[in-house]
């Protein structure tokens, strides 16, 4: 099997941690244990109690019945059976291609979108086609290039909502209108949901309420600032999850007892997580927004208050190559737009820490000042 390198997570791996104003990430500013316990003002010590006597064995295989609920009531026709606990989204995205996509199969996915979506599917043999998103048109793909790309044995449309880079929310008219050209053909519809919008909720509509060949993929690594817990799920059918669980057996046995003890607190704890998480994002989006006004070299598809964005720049050279200069010579870092196949433009993560953000949006102004 041969894949093509992780575009966006190679260019992390190897400079994410030489940052001083990282704000390249997708994540809404992560928080520490003490910073969870605080908010919630739960007595910290039961927390970790729990955790210093629970026995280190697998523990619940599939994620524990108090995580399976939590998940479910995330949305509006899920039962607790359907839900399968991953290492992940990353995980999550995974485990439904491989247990779906077979040599000669047709799979059309957005692009440019997280990697996984069209580049898995390639290295499973698949015929992939890609669904362009469109700048001009708020980096929508358009439904009628769909129809054109649909045929008779397309096994799987993949999606990811909201968009990675982009974060555009495609809303429920727009997806029913994809639901309806899958059920022509009986196409699954495979969408990567870990970026949610943290305002106006009720214009997000999870594909698994929406459609029965439905797979919806989730974590906390994002929407809810947990990436270090690396636990997300599947949600999709009853016959899907069963056979989700045969394929789960060859990739990943549990997501760790600590873990799930920790996603079930998050996942109890949400409304409050999602309250500190909305004003910071909304913060830091009028932040972001009023930058973008007054710096000439820099416009931008604005976000629907979801946690990543995609600026289009202004320069004379390749993204890449500036932005590797702009961390070498500032200790900004931003993800050039060549690792998600977008030159010229580049993701930039507005939703960390508000002092982090001022500072790294400075001192990317004075250094495009270069080009004036």
């Amino acid at each position: 099997m041969k894949i093509t390198e992780f575009g966006v997570e190679s260019w992390l791996n190897q400079w994410e941690k030489a940052a001083k104003y990282d704000i390249s990430q997708s994540t809404i500013d992560s928080m520490t244990m003490t910073e969870l316990l605080t908010m919630t003002g739960d007595d910290a010590s039961l927390l970790y109690n729990q955790l210093s006597h629970t026995k280190l064995n697998y523990g619940w295989i599939e994620g524990s019945p108090e995580f399976k609920a939590e998940v479910s009531h995330l949305y509006d026709h899920v039962q607790p059976n359907q839900i399968l606990q991953t290492n992940g989204a990353t995980g999550a995205n995974y485990l439904a291609l491989y247990s779906l996509i077979e040599p000669g199969d047709h799979v059309i996915s957005e692009y440019p979108s997280y990697q996984q979506l069209y580049d898995i599917p390639r290295s499973l043999g698949a015929e992939v086609d890609l669904w362009h998103i469109h700048e001009a048109d708020s980096w929508y793909p358009d439904i009628e290039e769909l129809k054109q790309l649909l045929r008779p044995n397309t096994k799987m449309i993949c999606l990811n909502n909201a968009n990675n880079p982009t974060g555009t929310l495609l809303n429920r008219t727009f997806l029913q209108q994809v639901v309806d050209l899958a059920k022509t053909v009986g196409a699954y519809i495979l969408i990567d949901e870990v970026y949610q919008p943290l305002n106006e909720t009720d214009h997000f509509t999870s594909i698994v309420d929406l459609y029965d060949r439905g797979i919806a993929t989730n974590s906390l690594s994002k929407t809810y600032s947990f990436p270090g817990i690396r636990i997300g799920w599947t949600a999709a059918n009853a016959e899907v999850s069963d056979l989700f669980r045969k394929y789960r057996d060859y990739t990943m046995i549990c997501g760790g007892v600590w873990n799930d003890i920790l996603a079930v607190y998050i996942l109890r704890h949400k409304d409050q997580v999602m309250a500190r998480n909305r004003k910071l994002v909304l913060n830091n989006l009028s932040i972001f927004k009023n930058w973008v006004a007054s710096e000439p070299r820099v416009s931008v598809v604005l976000p629907q208050a979801v946690s990543t964005s995609c600026i289009k720049l202004d320069i004379p050279e390749s993204t890449e190559a500036f932005c590797l200069r702009l961390l070498k010579e500032t200790g900004v870092l931003l993800v050039p737009g060549e690792r998600f196949d977008l030159p010229g433009h580049a993701r930039l993560g507005y939703c960390t820490d508000e002092a982090t953000l001022k500072k790294g949006l400075s001192k990317l102004s004075d250094f495009l000042r270069q080009f004036d």
